[in-house]
């Protein structure tokens, strides 16, 4: 007889102890109804991930201790069920052999197997990741350093062990599992999704389970945690490395995986979505989960008329639902009659509330109160950033009187390279497309008016295209003076992103990128602009990450630097 494991691809909260406890209750005796004997939860699943500091709050640590072995008791009544559950693990008198300083003793990045109302065995991650958005090593200590032994447990004659996350991308851990008897090795994780990182996350288990010859079981988290987001995709691996399994990406979901005794797996398949479906996936996520969990009740767009904002209110609207998703169109001076045209338009294609409220009273009783001190000096980008900042002012004054939070429109080459206005279009609570680079920003406005709107129900809205042809067609512009075009003071857009994902994302130097046959001047005045402009970045909303580096967590440059290579 095959034995059934199940993998809970979950999407937890970060401190909700109480519910993420529910949905790992709810999951094992779903899996324990449909016959499983081994449910995987993802990484640190009971707190949520990442926790940050608090972890270092020993009311917290004693909190997950408490609710595991609440969870345990729960499912007592759950007969030959084998649960395992991520959790940090504190064991009082030990230390940290690296640094015997600043980590707090025996706290561990933690697996337990739970069965029969008992904690019976607690795994200690061995690899602690500390580079891009990672930074374990400030709270955990290795498995490894403590002494800890692998883990390796049997459910019905099968032998398993536990890896969590960073440890299979090793040889040792894994290795050293097999040594102690393992016969299928069980990944947990909370691994953050970026472009590519599915396939990549499916080779390199595939190499482990080929190194070990043992099959892999990988349990993955799925939804949104402020600037990062989990994209599912759980799957299982025969000792081949090839695929036997996989979940969905970017949804809840209890996977069922058939073992047999001699090795082989069965399950079912989901395929992968193409590249701009996965990104369109980790934005709407990101934008749910967001609002979702910090309880805002809806969110507030300035609608230009330009293809970022655009994009933006169909993210809002696949997340939350029309209804609550409220645009609020402000004309200046230089705003075109085809923009607020088209953000008519649009907004009657999504059935969003939609405003106009006009900023040239505004726009010119500023002008007025400044006439005296910039007399006789030409109008420059102070004028254009006052039209800016009246925006934004306004936009968070509905946001404070209703509650909504303000939505911010600018990508990452306009982050990028400051073409950006602080307190202006940077006011705001959350940066939906801070990770997403102007040419990906045509490519997902081109792929998502193929789709169709279904509302919250997941009945069809429309069938035709959200975002209209001419907001795509149209050069980009700031509309912050007469017949101004992004292209004026900037590169084209493929040059610029080409330049930013060489220079930011790759580390390359400005000499590589000259070699690599962009013009010199472009790469000079790209990566200057980079630059000089990390204090407005600084002082950005956090936004979704969905590249391998995003300007957030991952990108710790100092404001006042002279290094210019």
């Amino acid at each position: 007889m095959p034995l059934i494991a199940a993998l809970a691809q979950i999407n937890v909260t970060v401190g909700d102890l109480a519910g993420n406890a529910k949905k790992i209750v709810d999951a094992a005796r779903r899996a324990h109804a449909a016959g499983a004997r081994l449910l995987l939860t993802p990484e640190l699943s009971l707190c949520g991930y990442p926790p940050e500091d608090l972890l270092l709050r020993p009311a917290f640590m004693q909190a997950c201790d408490e609710a595991l072995r609440g969870i345990a008791a729960s499912l007592a009544d759950c007969e030959g069920l084998h649960v395992v559950v991520g959790h940090p693990h504190q064991e009082q008198g030990q230390r940290d052999l690296r640094s015997k300083s600043w980590a707090v003793p025996g706290r561990f990045n933690a697996a337990s197997v739970l069965a029969g109302g008992q904690v019976l065995q607690t795994y200690c991650k061995r690899e602690l990741p500390n580079y891009q958005v990672f930074d374990e090593r400030r709270y955990f200590i290795s498995g490894r350093d403590a002494g800890a032994s692998p883990v390796v447990f049997e459910v019905d004659g099968q032998r398993f062990a536990l890896l969590i996350c960073e440890d299979a991308w090793f040889d040792e851990p894994a290795r050293a599992a097999k040594a102690a008897g393992a016969e299928v090795l069980c990944v947990l994780n909370a691994s953050p999704f970026h472009l590519g990182k599915v396939q990549e996350r499916e080779q390199r288990m595939a190499e482990r389970a080929r190194d070990v010859g043992l099959p892999l079981l990988y349990a993955h988290l799925v939804g949104g945690q402020d600037e990062v987001v989990f994209d599912g995709a759980s799957f299982a691996l025969d000792a081949k490395g090839d695929l036997a399994a996989r979940a969905p990406i970017f949804e809840e979901d209890l996977m069922l995986v058939e073992l047999r005794p001699e090795g082989q797996l069965s399950g079912r398949i989901v395929p992968l979505p193409c590249l701009e479906a996965q990104a369109w996936a980790a934005l709407v996520t990101g934008v749910r989960d967001y609002i979702g969990k910090n309880g805002f009740p809806g969110a507030l767009i300035g609608l230009s008329g330009g293809i970022d904002s655009a994009l933006v209110l169909a993210i809002a609207v696949d997340a939350l639902g029309a209804d609550k998703v409220r645009t609020v169109m402000m004309p200046s001076p230089y705003t075109a009659d085809i923009s607020w045209i088209d953000a008519r338009d649009m907004a009657s294609r999504l059935g969003v509330r939609y405003d106009e409220k006009s900023i040239v009273p505004m726009f010119e009783a500023f002008n007025a109160s400044l006439a005296d001190e910039f007399q006789g000096l030409a109008l420059d980008a102070t004028e254009e950033n006052i039209q800016a900042r009246i925006r934004g002012t306004l936009l968070m004054a509905l946001s404070n009187k209703f509650g909504s939070i303000v939505l911010t429109t600018g990508n990452k080459s306009e982050m990028a390279t400051g073409y950006c206005t602080l307190y202006g279009d940077m006011a705001g609570g959350f940066a939906v497309i801070k990770d997403v680079a102007k040419t990906l920003v045509f490519r997902l406005a081109r792929w998502r008016n193929q789709q169709p709107t279904l509302r919250q129900d997941g009945s069809v809205f429309t069938t035709g295209p959200v975002i209209p042809e001419r907001i795509i067609t149209r050069p980009p512009s700031a509309e912050l003076r007469p017949d101004q075009k992004d292209q004026d003071s900037l590169p084209p857009y493929e040059v610029l992103d080409a330049i930013l994902a060489r220079y930011m994302e790759e580390d390359q130097s400005l000499a590589e990128i000259v070699a690599a046959g962009f013009d010199v001047a472009d790469v000079e005045r790209v990566t200057r602009l980079i630059k000089i402009n990390e204090y407005k970045r600084r002082q950005a909303p956090i936004g979704i990450r969905i590249t391998h580096r995003a300007f957030g967590r991952d990108w710790r440059y100092p404001i006042t630097s002279k290094f210019r290579a």
